[in-house]
């Protein structure tokens, strides 16, 4: 970059000197066949020239000293060229190249570089490519939305190239080779951020589903009504608080304290919270053409499941609406499988589930890389592969590439056979096939009565998979890599491979567990109708014999939690039928120990289902109790009440009823404090509150529909 100024203005560099934004440099590059956007800094009122090869504009700088000029396009070149800026100083910027500009951004497998990549070695010492260039945008949030962001362009070589964005560039190799252009990437990324700071206040507006976060930002946002109107209650309360003050000095009153300022209009502190790296790392980028954008975050919202779904319809919408790019191509990438330590298997494929339907929006896709995953690392190294396949996307979609088979097989169509399911594909690049010439893995069936879905035989008949299973005799759905630990060998004929997805309609909960031809109800009760006695509407207790399985169906409807159901089955830990019930200080029922075989069925997000999912425990006491684990279970607080918790003395007290998976650290089912009726503690799952096993939740009030049955596995 060369600058001049004249020579009667040297003296004063402050003064009618023209300034541009820090990301324009040497060995920029501008993205070919769109309109070329400027922009910059003057005097007010200073005229501003900017020529590129036999292209020029002018413009007069605004008063607010801003100032913008719009380029013809132009077809992209191999040689770079000299961009002029002409004012009372003059700026030149050398080898400056037109061809395909991308925006990379997302958390750390994006910002992951090609020295932390597999084949380093080998990839580095090859990068003499003059035609691609990198720039890396700072990280820097921000509160309110910056102009201007300070990065410089790198010709890649192999001195510069191992610091670049892995995915981008070898997304850029293959488009460059494929497209004989220059290659221009901004890398905006951050590792372990969560996809809310990447999207502008504009992106949450038009969202209904995100209103609650978009009226958390305009609270934080001065100038917007929202700010002002609660400014004005503030100062208007601050005011009272100084009439008050000043009667209570002269009069040598008492004065309350004045009014705080209202926490939800400071200023977002993170770098997480929303709209703080759009702010600080995009916004400046915001009008300088590029072609499109690739993405690759998501782990740090894996939890979230559709709600994703609704934040990423923020980000593009918003982003598209800023650029003034309606059908701005945005290609991201669907996270790997990963071990997420203890965590439910399904919430990560329920996560893969959102991220799919993404694609719903126009100008969006998606590559899958579970074939390419590193179990025990969140970083997979092979992002050759990613950057080939964002790259494939590209040349189909948006540069005419017929013959590039860019789609991954997806299903198209399920059909519920005798016996058996038949799942057709499409996008299957000649047929599908395996990548171990295996029998195709991570296919899985249910039925009535399969007590959930049952591992399946996979048969492949060109672009169909024919599904069956032993005891599944009238399978109705299906679902396949639904495991966070999926690494499935299904591929298409390219190679590409299938993602995960459920299809079919599953039948109701109690359909599938069919727990009344192998166990028999010893209780049935009301939740809505317990207190200091339990009123069961149904009890058999003194007719059951001998049994070696206790089970127990906890059935809950409520607006908050929506419909949840759990069937629960053990080793008996009591062969007394009149001890399995809720534990009332009349019964004499006292229970603290380790049960054994615990089968799970749920509808509940977070608990694991399955046959034998491992150990459990169960705490029936009627009796107070402390978080103190004086047992020693591993992994339970001392402080907060969860799986470990000790009864006390005074045996007629709070009471508890709960049944856990220790090794997960997770709550099964509680009933606690059941003597006070609507004010009892009840949930599925492991509760959000300040302790996991709903102790003090008193929410048995917020259920319509509360229901629990006790089953026995009766023995000969």
């Amino acid at each position: 970059m060369v600058f001049f100024w004249c020579a009667t203005r040297c003296f004063d560099f402050a003064v009618a000197e023209i300034r541009l934004p820090g990301f324009y440099g040497d060995h920029m590059v501008l993205q070919r066949e769109m309109p070329i956007r400027l922009r910059g800094w003057a005097d007010p009122g200073e005229r501003v020239t900017v020529e590129f090869g036999d292209t020029q504009a002018e413009t007069l700088a605004t008063q607010q000293g801003t100032w913008e000029v719009t380029l013809p396009e132009q077809r992209a070149n191999t040689v770079g060229q000299n961009l002029v800026f002409q004012s009372t100083n003059r700026i030149v910027l050398d080898d400056v190249l037109v061809g395909e500009v991308w925006l990379c951004s997302g958390q750390s497998n994006m910002e992951w570089t090609v020295a932390a990549s597999e084949r380093a070695t080998e990839e580095i010492a090859n990068a003499n490519y003059p035609l691609i260039r990198h720039m890396k945008v700072g990280q820097r949030p921000s509160t309110t939305p910056l102009d201007d962001v300070e990065s410089q362009w790198q010709v890649c070589t192999p001195d510069v190239v191992g610091g670049f964005t892995a995915c981008g560039y070898f997304m850029a190799l293959r488009l460059m080779k494929d497209l004989n252009v220059p290659i221009g990437l901004i890398n905006s990324s951050w590792g372990g951020t969560r996809v809310e700071p990447w999207i502008p206040t504009i992106g949450f507006a038009e969202v209904p589903a995100l209103a609650e976060i978009h009226e958390s930002v305009l609270q934080k946002t001065p100038g917007s009504r929202l700010y002002r109107d609660n400014l004005q209650k503030h100062l208007q309360a601050v005011n009272d608080w100084m009439k008050q003050a000043k009667v209570a000095l002269a009069d040598g009153g008492e004065v309350s304290p004045s009014p705080a300022f209202p926490d939800f209009m400071k200023p977002f502190q993170s770098h997480q919270d929303p709209t703080m790296l759009y702010n600080g790392m995009i916004h400046a980028l915001v009008g300088f053409s590029i072609r499109g954008a690739i993405w690759y975050q998501g782990e740090s919202n894996h939890t979230e499941g559709m709600l994703y779904l609704e934040k990423k319809k923020a980000l593009i919408q918003g982003w598209r609406t800023l650029w003034g790019q309606a059908e701005l191509p945005f290609y991201y990438v669907q996270i790997a499988p990963f071990q997420y330590g203890r965590e439910d298997p399904s919430i990560l494929a329920e996560f893969w589930e959102a991220q799919e339907a993404v694609e719903q929006i126009p100008s969006t896709g998606m590559v899958v890389i579970n074939d390419i995953a590193t179990i025990n690392d969140i970083h997979p190294p092979n992002k050759k592969d990613v950057g080939d396949r964002l790259a494939m996307l590209a040349l189909r979609r948006d540069y005419g590439f017929k013959d590039v088979v860019a789609d991954r097989p997806v299903l198209s169509d399920l059909q519920v056979l005798e016996g058996q399911l038949r799942l057709q594909f499409r996008n299957t690049g000649g047929g599908l096939k395996t990548r171990d010439g295996r029998p195709p893995s991570h296919f899985e069936i249910i039925g009535a009565g399969t007590r959930g879905y049952r591992p399946a035989d996979a048969k492949i008949e060109g672009d169909a998979i024919v599904l069956t299973a032993t005891g599944v005799n009238t399978p109705v759905a299906c679902r396949f890599a639904w495991n966070k630990l999926a690494e499935p060998n299904l591929v298409g004929g390219t190679g590409l491979p299938v993602g995960a997805f459920r299809s079919g309609e599953e039948p109701d909960f109690l359909s599938v567990i069919a727990i009344e031809g192998e166990y028999k109800l010893v209780y049935d009760v009301d939740l809505a109708k317990i207190g200091k006695d339990i009123p069961y509407s149904y009890d058999a207790s003194e007719s059951i014999g001998s049994f070696d399985r206790i089970g127990y169906l906890l059935e809950l409807q409520s607006e908050q939690y929506g419909d949840q159901k759990l069937f629960v089955a053990m080793d008996a830990f009591s062969q007394d039928a009149s001890q399995i019930g809720i534990p009332t200080f009349s019964k004499e029922i006292s229970f603290r120990q380790a049960v054994r075989n615990v089968d799970v069925f749920t509808t509940v997000s977070g608990i694991p289902n399955g046959v034998n999912v491992g150990s459990g425990s169960v705490e029936f006491w009627p009796n107070n109790y402390a978080p103190a684990n004086t047992a020693g279970v591993v992994g339970a607080s001392s402080s907060r009440y969860d799986f470990g918790d000790e009864p006390s003395s005074l045996t007629n007290g709070y009471g508890c009823m709960q049944v856990h998976l220790p090794e997960r650290k997770i709550t099964l089912f509680s009933i606690n404090h059941w003597s006070e009726g609507a004010s009892a503690d009840l949930g599925i799952g492991n509760s959000s509150g300040e302790h996991s096993d709903w102790t003090f939740a008193g929410n048995a009030s917020v259920y319509r529909e509360k229901r629990l049955r006790v089953y026995v596995r009766e023995t000969k």
